[in-house]
């Protein structure tokens, strides 16, 4: 007996019987093989529980440190840096011989305040005088003014006539002497020199209020030639005149000697002084600058701090200058 067996050859394209009962493709089921090789590695310090970050302290450089602390310095020293600022300046425009009115500004602490809220007892009066008794005898009203002085050397060798003469242009300064200080007999109470009035007492929470009134020698005069300065950088020859023999070897070696800096600054001394006490034009605004001067310097740096380390206000202050 013979078996036929009839194996159907699918067509290309085509599913066979068996595999179109099965739904899906047996290639699906086929294990997968991978590649150690190509696997991905993972990171164990991802797995690991991180540490909270620091935050960098921001390092300020030490220069913004000093500047922020001169910052608050200029800013706590105000009124002490601005009396700096203007003295100096004051003083580089007198070196140069520029007169320019700056604006006037009172030295000052912070602690010189007005101590508002406090209330004494203590009678000021005598506290107030005797800080103007400690004032000593200073040189102020210092005023610049110009001259013009001639120097003439005459010096003939046998029967030739030598001369020279130059005539110089200069600036001098002088300064009057204020007596702030004239003794204890000057500030008796029968004299009438020195008055304080209480217009009202220290209470707390307000200051008191005070009125001073003084009576001053009339400021002097420099009394000496050493009271005078010259400037020499500011002196200049604005003429000169000789006889024909100048400058001959003789009359030069006879002359210019006696034109020494020395020579001419002693004569200029000589002149400035005579002006500086005689001559309405200097002596007058001499005195009246002094005056300023020594009413500003007793007002703010002996009368002013002594009565707001009291509880009180300075509100009224005058002088009189009376001779002696």
């Amino acid at each position: 007996m013979v078996r036929i067996v009839i194996q159907r050859t699918a067509r290309p394209g085509t599913a066979t019987a068996d595999e179109a009962v099965r739904p899906y493709p047996t290639a699906a089921f086929a294990p997968t093989q991978f590649d150690e090789r190509t696997l991905p590695l993972t990171d164990p310090a991802r797995y690991q529980p991180q540490r909270p970050r620091r935050r960098r302290r921001l390092r300020v450089p030490r220069w913004a440190k000093w500047a922020a602390l001169a910052v608050l310095a200029g800013l706590f020293f105000r009124r002490a840096v601005a009396w700096a600022v203007l003295a100096a300046l004051s003083a580089a425009l007198h070196m140069v011989g520029v007169n320019v009115n700056l604006p006037h500004l009172k030295f000052g602490w912070p602690w010189q305040s007005i101590s508002a809220g406090t209330a004494t007892n203590t009678l000021v009066g005598p506290l107030v005088l005797q800080k103007i008794e400690g004032i000593s005898r200073p040189a102020l009203g210092t005023e610049n003014f110009n001259f013009v002085f001639t120097h003439t050397v005459s010096k003939n060798i046998g029967p030739w006539p030598c001369w020279y003469s130059g005539t110089f242009a200069t600036v001098g300064h002088a300064s009057a002497t204020v007596n702030l200080n004239p003794g204890p007999a000057w500030w008796r109470p029968s004299t009438g020199h020195y008055q304080l009035r209480v217009l009202r007492a220290a209470a707390p929470g307000t200051p008191g209020r005070l009125a001073v009134s003084m009576a001053l020698p009339l400021p002097q005069l420099p009394q000496s030639v050493h009271d005078v300065t010259v400037d020499n950088t500011l002196s200049k020859p604005i003429s000169s005149d000789h006889s024909w023999t100048y400058p001959g070897l003789g009359c030069g070696v006879l002359i210019q000697p006696q034109f020494a800096q020395s020579v001419l600054y002693a004569q200029a001394q000589d002149v400035a002084f005579q002006q500086a006490t005689s001559l309405p034009s200097v002596t007058k605004p001499l005195v009246s600058a002094a005056e300023t001067e020594a009413t500003t310097m007793i007002r703010d740096n002996f009368l002013q701090p002594t009565v707001n380390a009291l509880g009180y206000t300075l509100t009224q202050f005058t002088i009189r200058w009376v001779s002696r």
